[in-house]
């Protein structure tokens, strides 16, 4: 039965209200000012990229210079592998906020270092495309970084100071491997306790010197021994170069101190920049250079602003003016 009335399902669009009007501009203002900061977010990581310059402390082996990281990233999948392997888990990955290169591995020294627990470098082993070269047989052939003495004024040793105590404190959350107490599995730094009538915390927990006392040990253990030509390890891995030692500095005014000397055998794993015990390290890693940089004389200005110096014992700290250095034994 037909009466005239046409039946729908569809129903009338009623209009906008006013208040309804200015609630979906406001929801529209607010999405086009993420979507604008989110891209802005990001070329601010593309910037410093175009620009030739290092973003992160990377880990070992990874496909960069201290001006290039192009390579790294083209070759970087993202996959966390090297994260999964890390055994003091010193591997972390870009974050939305970081910028260009989302997704990439990185090091916070200050945080949670580089120590090498693993040996075998299993970050590198992890890669599966190389971005983390394969080339790489020991810690001591990495070149991460530099390390340098941004603050001697602050420096403990140079101040004349021992240390007692937890080096970052009973809250800190980092690990390293003390060899002494477990060979296989690094503990907080919290639980170890230190009692140094000079501060040598940079030189003493440093991957590269603990790995010369040990080849010097072994080598003397094997002297006497017929297997010692087999047991005993040669190159760069045993022994590696000194990469920061203990130097007599004497000022022409007579007056004498000691002071932490990074030299050329420095890979910049950042430990001696996470164990520092000062509340701003007096010790960090220069991403923008590196040994063979340095000694090569193409070194670029630091994030400190300063110009680091090398000379022909091999170091590359900056020492006061008016100063002459001798190492320590």
């Amino acid at each position: 039965m037909h009466y005239g009335l046409e039946m729908t399902d569809k129903k009338e669009k009623q209009p906008l209200t006013p208040l309804r009007r200015e609630q979906s501009r406001r929801e529209f203002l607010r999405t086009s000012a993420l979507t604008v900061g989110v891209i802005s977010a990001s070329l601010m990581g593309v910037i410093p990229l175009v620009r030739d310059s290092s973003l992160r402390l990377r880990p070992p082996g990874a496909l960069k210079t201290p001006v290039d990281e192009q390579e790294f990233f083209s070759a970087c999948i993202k996959c966390g592998q090297c994260v999964q392997v890390c055994p003091v888990q010193a591997i972390k990955l870009a974050d939305l906020d970081d910028g260009f290169g989302v997704g990439t591995p990185y090091i916070d020294p200050r945080q949670q270092a580089c120590d090498f627990s693993c040996d075998g470098l299993q970050c590198v082993l992890a890669c599966p495309t190389g971005a983390l070269t394969h080339e790489l047989n020991h810690p001591a052939d990495s070149r991460m970084g530099i390390a340098r003495l941004v603050r001697p004024e602050a420096c403990l040793a140079v101040r004349g100071k021992g240390f007692r105590g937890m080096a970052r404190g009973p809250d800190f959350k980092g690990v390293l491997r003390y060899e002494k107490v477990d060979r296989w599995n690094p503990i907080p730094l919290a639980e170890h306790f230190y009692e140094l009538e000079l501060c040598d915390l940079c030189v003493r927990q440093c991957p590269i010197e603990i790995r010369i006392k040990q080849c010097d040990e072994d080598r003397w253990s094997n002297k006497n021994k017929q297997s010692s030509r087999v047991a005993q390890r040669g190159g760069h891995e045993c022994p590696p170069k000194h990469a920061i030692t203990m130097n007599l500095v004497q000022l022409t005014s007579g007056e004498t101190f000691m002071q932490p000397t990074v030299k050329r055998g420095c890979v910049g794993c950042g430990v001696c920049e996470m164990i520092c015990p000062l509340d701003s390290s007096a010790i960090v890693v220069d991403i923008h250079n590196n040994s063979d940089t340095l000694r090569r004389g193409k070194h670029r200005r630091s994030r400190t602003g300063q110009q680091p110096q090398g000379n022909e014992s091999g170091q590359l700290a900056c020492l006061p003016s008016s100063s002459t250095s001798k190492e320590s034994a």
